[in-house]
């Protein structure tokens, strides 16, 4: 019964894992629509205006004084450079507002993973049940597994120059130093208080450590969070 309960929250948790990052990559590989603006230009080229059309001939001016930006002074590698840097921002934001996604629906596993803390460790010296231990289990490598896709689209976002950090997304980045650590240390030591209690063993050593590792992560992922978006504000 045990062995079962717990395959059933493992298949579980891999396939919640499964299907956000099969979503947040399909996201990544879709590009961003053209925008009406640019459709509505080319449409504007390709069919002239009757006011056009009944304007006098000699009122157009010839094609050959039409100036060009390399006539206004522009080099080529500044006009070729201006359009990959558009391209550059435009795949940063797209992959940036992935993140955003990502990182609010992170907070739904991490949530749940605190709130089952407690009924895997037990209380007042007795051990937890082992279901208890195999649901906070499932929803601890959830949480790790939606945490690292989301870091991924933060970290291989393109970088524009010229960029400064400001306002509340310095505490954004500077919140990172702690829950990035933290999403690494938390699981190892509850692999390690998960191992005792399954002998029977009181937590002890370091893992005792796991809850406040846990706490102190989940606490500077939140801040992290509102840190965004009461930037909106």
């Amino acid at each position: 019964m045990m062995n079962a309960t717990r395959l059933r929250t493992v298949a579980l948790a891999v396939w919640c894992l499964y299907a956000v990052t099969t979503f947040s990559f399909s996201q990544a590989s879709n590009p961003a629509p053209a925008t009406p603006s640019s459709s509505a230009a080319k449409t504007a080229s390709s069919s002239p205006s009757q006011t056009e059309k009944n304007a006098p001939q000699q009122t157009k001016a010839p094609s050959g004084n039409v100036p060009s930006l390399e006539g206004l002074g522009f080099s080529p590698s500044v006009i070729h450079g201006s359009a990959k840097l558009q391209a550059m921002l435009n795949k940063r934001s797209h992959m940036l507002q992935i993140h955003q996604k990502l990182g609010l629906l992170t907070t739904i596993p991490l949530a749940a993973t605190v709130f089952t803390g407690p009924g895997a460790k037990g209380h007042h010296g007795m051990p937890g049940s082992a279901t208890g231990r195999d649901v906070h289990a499932g929803l601890g490598a959830l949480t790790v597994g939606m945490y690292a896709a989301t870091a991924y689209y933060a970290i291989r976002a393109p970088k524009a120059p010229g960029i400064k950090t400001r306002g509340n997304v310095r505490l954004h980045k500077a919140m990172a130093w702690i829950h990035g650590p933290g999403m690494v240390l938390t699981p190892i030591l509850g692999s390690i208080a998960f191992s005792q209690l399954s002998k029977g063993e009181r937590v002890h050593g370091i893992a005792k450590y796991h809850a406040w590792a846990a706490y102190t992560t989940a606490g500077a992922y939140g801040v992290a969070i509102l840190s965004v978006s009461l930037n909106k504000f």
